[in-house]
């Protein structure tokens, strides 16, 4: 059963959040990508089309100050929130116990830096965060492969990078996030936020990304070998895969070989391939090593 936020649980607004970047004082900066919202509505809206169950544990990355995290407990049995910031990290389970005393013992506080993070205290089944615009597409991706039992989320990153990570074959934005991420799972644009519900208000839009997990492509090549494809093959990006992929295969003929071998055409470039296709190369050069 998907839970809808109860309108009637305070949340954070602006002046709450500012009252707690004082008290600590913390002052958002640009390295570590911090952007706080402030508005109880885009956190309610957030939770909702995150169409999170009650049996769920979510998986939030750069809690900060707490307004998203308390949303996410009033619609999911745990939170574990993974805070590189030691102060906002110790700040945290004090808020959610002041203001969902009933949750605190749902709240699990991991400091550490999500780009490292192999292990936490309970598996997540829901990646749901308002992630630091820098790191973004790492940390998706990170995520994606140490934690399987992610099935869900809803992530909300900058506009422009909200639109490589659902974008298709053949746009010209489609490039390795969008490719990587669909190695994953079913990735899909969910929304537009407004810059003035942040506090500092960034200088672009976000974007809501909705990703849901699926079996790779079926492959005898690992993860790893068909990322390397997709790495080479948009290094220059206007190159043609039989050129782009010369390095990767050895010379340019070995390319052209390989890519004809997968079914492929060797003269169009990877913009217009999509996963599967890459799985195809490197299952391709899987075979031609085989005695």
């Amino acid at each position: 059963m998907n839970l809808q936020p109860d309108p009637s649980l305070p949340l954070l607004g602006a002046a709450d959040v500012r009252r707690l970047a004082a008290e600590l004082d913390v002052r958002p900066t640009k390295t570590l990508g911090q952007n706080f919202v402030i508005d109880g509505n885009t956190i309610r809206r957030i939770v909702a089309a995150a169409s999170l169950t009650e049996d769920e544990t979510v998986l939030e990355v750069g809690p900060g100050l707490g307004s998203l995290t308390l949303g996410l407990l009033d619609a999911a049995q745990s939170v574990v929130a993974v805070e590189i910031d030691a102060k906002l990290a110790q700040r945290l389970p004090r808020t959610i116990a002041e203001l969902r005393p009933e949750k605190a013992a749902s709240l699990h506080v991991v400091t550490a830096d999500a780009l490292k993070v192999t292990e936490l205290p309970i598996l997540p089944t829901a990646l749901v965060a308002n992630l630091p615009y820098n790191v973004a597409v790492p940390v998706v991706l990170h995520l994606l492969e140490k934690f399987p039992s992610l099935r869900h989320g809803l992530v909300m990153v900058q506009d422009e990078v909200a639109d490589r990570l659902a974008a298709r074959p053949g746009n010209k934005i489609y490039g390795v996030p969008s490719v990587k991420a669909a190695w994953y799972a079913e990735v899909r644009k969910a929304g537009v936020i407004g810059m003035n519900v942040f506090w500092p208000a960034p200088k672009i839009s976000s974007g809501l990304v909705e990703f849901v997990r699926r079996e790779p492509p079926e492959s005898r090549a690992s993860r790893a070998q068909v990322f390397a494809v997709i790495d080479a093959a948009f290094a220059q990006r206007r190159k043609t895969l039989r050129a782009a992929l010369a390095d990767w295969a050895g010379s340019g003929a070995e390319a052209e070989r390989l890519i004809v071998a997968a079914g492929v055409d060797p003269s169009a470039r990877g913009e217009v391939l999509d996963v599967k296709a890459f799985a195809s190369i490197a299952d391709a050069r899987l075979n031609s090593l085989e005695p």
